[in-house]
C-alpha cells in the first residue's frame, strides 16, 4: 500500500493516506465486497431457481410426450396384434383344407398302391410256381454243364500228364542208347549227374518242337564234340528264300551261369546267325520272366514257342525291308538297328505282358471255376437228398408208383459222385 496516492478533486493535490485512512477505505470497500458479493449470490440463486424451474417444465413435458407415444405405440400394437391373429387365423384354415385334400390324395394313392400290391403278390405267386418248374430243369441242365466240365478237366490233366509221361520215355530212351554205346562214357555221365542227359533231352525236345511249329524252317542239330549253339534255325518266307538265322542253346541245369551269354554271342559271331536264344530251366536270378540280356535272349521251354515266334516274324519284316532298300546301306547294321529298337524292344514286352497276363488269368479262373464247382456239387447234394426225403415220404404214403418225382434218370444215382 506504501505506493497508494490520493488525488484531491479539487485542488489536484496528492498526498499519500495515513494509517486511519487507510483502514477506513478497507472497511468501506470490504463492505461493498461483501454488498456485491451478496448480491451476485442473490442473482446467482435466482437464475438457479428459475433453471430448476425450466428443467421441470421440459421433464413434465417430455413425461406427457413420452405417455402419449406410448399409448399411441400400444393402440398400434394392438392393431397390428389384431391383423397378425385374423392373418394366422385364415392362414391356418387354409392350411387345414389343404391337409384334408392331401389325406384324401394320399387316401386314394394308398388305395391305389394296395390293389397294386395285391395285383404284385398274385404275380409273384404266379412266378414262383413257374420258378420251381424252372429250377427242375435247370438242375438238370446245370449237372450235365458240370460233369461237361469236370469231363474237360480230366481230359486237360491227362494231356499234362502224358506230356510229362512223353518227356521220361524220351529221356529213359535216350538213357538206355547211351548204355549201348559205351560202358565207359556211361560212368562218366553218371559222374556228372543226369543234368547233361536232360539237357540233351531238352534238345531234342526243342528240335521237335520247332520242326512241328515252323515246318518251312531249316531246323540243324549240332552234332555233340562240335563247337557252337545246339540248334540252329534257318528262317524262310512264304517263298523259300532265308531272312535269317536264329541259335539256340538248351540248358537243364538247377542253376544259370552267366558265361553262357558270352559263349553263346561268340557262336553267334561265328555262325553269322541274327538272334541268339538261352532256352534255359533256371532263369537269372535278376529276371523273373523270359527277356534280353547282354544281348541274348533267355527263356524258358514253356516260353520258347512264343519266343521263337516273335524273333522269327521279326527277321521276316527285316528281311522284307533289306529287299526294298537293297545297295541302301548296311545290311546287319539294319538288322542290328531294329532288334535294338523301341518298336522291337515295346513289341517284345507287349507279348511278355500279355503272355502273363493270360497265364495268370487262366490260373484265377482255373481257381474260381474249382470253387464255383465245389459249391454247385454241396448245392445238388442238399438238393437231391431232400428230394429222396420228399420222395420217401411220399412212397410211403401213396405206393412207389403214385407219382414220379425223380429228378434224375432212372438208372443214374441220387448222390454225386
Amino acid at each position: 500500500m506504501a505506493d497508494f496516492i490520493i488525488h484531491c478533486p479539487n485542488c489536484n493535490h496528492q498526498f499519500e493516506p495515513g494509517d486511519s485512512i487507510r483502514e477506513e477505505v478497507q472497511r468501506e470497500l470490504r463492505g461493498q465486497m461483501v454488498d456485491w458479493q451478496k448480491k451476485k449470490d442473490d442473482e446467482f440463486r435466482q437464475k438457479e431457481m428459475a433453471f430448476q424451474q425450466q428443467l421441470q417444465l421440459k421433464d413434465e413435458e417430455a413425461i406427457k410426450k413420452i405417455a402419449l407415444e406410448k399409448k399411441k405405440l400400444e393402440e398400434e400394437l394392438k392393431e397390428s396384434l389384431r391383423k397378425n391373429i385374423s392373418a394366422d387365423f385364415e392362414n391356418q384354415l387354409k392350411m387345414l383344407q389343404e391337409a384334408d385334400k392331401e389325406k384324401e390324395e394320399k387316401l386314394k394313392e394308398a388305395r391305389k398302391k394296395e390293389l397294386e400290391f395285391l395285383q404284385k403278390e398274385q404275380a409273384l405267386k404266379t412266378k414262383e410256381e413257374e420258378l420251381e418248374l424252372s429250377l427242375q430243369r435247370q438242375l438238370i441242365e446245370e449237372r450235365e454243364k458240370l460233369k461237361e466240365q469236370l469231363s474237360k478237366e480230366e481230359a486237360e490233366k491227362l494231356s499234362i500228364k502224358e506230356q510229362e509221361y512223353q518227356l521220361r520215355m524220351k529221356e529213359m530212351e535216350k538213357q538206355i542208347e547211351d548204355q549201348k554205346k559205351l560202358v565207359e562214357e556211361m560212368r562218366r555221365k553218371s559222374e556228372q549227374g543226369s543234368m547233361q542227359l536232360q539237357g540233351e533231352v531238352q534238345e531234342l525236345m526243342l528240335e521237335a518242337l520247332l520242326q512241328t511249329t515252323f515246318p518251312f524252317d531249316k531246323i540243324e542239330e549240332v552234332g555233340k564234340g562240335v563247337r557252337g549253339a545246339d540248334c540252329i534255325q534257318t528262317v524262310r518266307n512264304q517263298f523259300g528264300n532265308e531272312s535269317g538265322k536264329i541259335i539256340y542253346e538248351s540248358k537243364r541245369t538247377k542253376d544259370f551261369v552267366n558265361d553262357w551269354i558270352e559263349k553263346l554271342k561268340t557262336d553267334m559271331r561265328n555262325l553269322g546267325a541274327d538272334v541268339a536264344v538261352i532256352v534255359t530251366q533256371a532263369l537269372p536270378k535278376d529276371m523273373e520272366r523270359f527277356g534280353e540280356k547282354d544281348g541274348v535272349y533267355i527263356c524258358t521251354f514253356n516260353e520258347v514257342r512264343s519266343v521263337a515266334l516273335l524273333l522269327r516274324n521279326a527277321l521276316l519284316k527285316i528281311a522284307d525291308a533289306r529287299k526294298s532298300q537293297e545297295n541302301k546301306g548296311d545290311k546287319m547294321v539294319m538288322l542290328y538297328d531294329y532288334l535294338i529298337g523301341s518298336e522291337f524292344s515295346e513289341q517284345w514286352k507287349a507279348i511278355r505282358e500279355g503272355f502273363m497276363t493270360m497265364k495268370l488269368s487262366i490260373q484265377k479262373e482255373r481257381d474260381a471255376m474249382e470253387k464255383l464247382w465245389k459249391a454247385r456239387e454241396k448245392q445238388l447234394e442238399k438238393v437231391l437228398l431232400n428230394a429222396a426225403h420228399i420222395k420217401g415220404s411220399i412212397e410211403g404214403i401213396a405206393g412207389a408208383d403214385a407219382v414220379n418225382l425223380n429228378l434224375l434218370e432212372d438208372n443214374e444215382p441220387l448222390v454225386l459222385e
